[in-house]
């Protein structure tokens, strides 16, 4: 007899899909608006949205850390949301294209900008986090 998955593991999923399509969606309107704000010379959809999803994450890390680390809430924020709405695998691939189209200064520096301002993101939403609802 095979094992079944736990109820809270199919009510999981659900929420890993429901965050997933809205951070989808939410990706598209922000590279749409990149796009038509920045032009199509450097992908600042996919920094804006790496930047911007490093931040929500970092946010509701601390929001989640200061509780009982619901599930359903981690499933559909930090998994669904900002798993859909991120976009490194974009990045890494805009990255070599720009780098084999013999741009190589904006390669080095779509890499920096995106790795560098999502660290400091994370770091940001954390500590907003911390600051808003975890005063001593």
């Amino acid at each position: 007899m095979e094992a079944q998955p736990s109820q809270l593991s199919v009510y999981k999923i659900f929420y890993v899909i429901a965050g997933g399509a809205l951070g989808a969606s939410l990706r598209y309107g922000v590279s749409l608006a990149a796009f038509r704000l920045g032009g199509a010379t450097f992908p600042w959809g996919t920094l804006a949205v790496n930047i911007v999803g490093s931040f929500i994450a970092g946010f509701i890390w601390a929001l989640l850390d200061q509780t009982t680390g619901n599930q359903r809430s981690q499933a559909f924020f930090i998994i669904g949301l900002c798993g859909a709405f991120t976009t490194f695998s974009a990045y890494a691939l805009e990255s070599l294209r720009m780098f084999n189209d013999g741009h190589a200064g904006l390669a080095l520096t779509n890499v920096l900008a995106n790795n560098t301002g999502s660290i400091l993101a994370v770091v940001a939403g954390f500590g907003l986090a911390k600051w808003l609802f975890y005063k001593a």
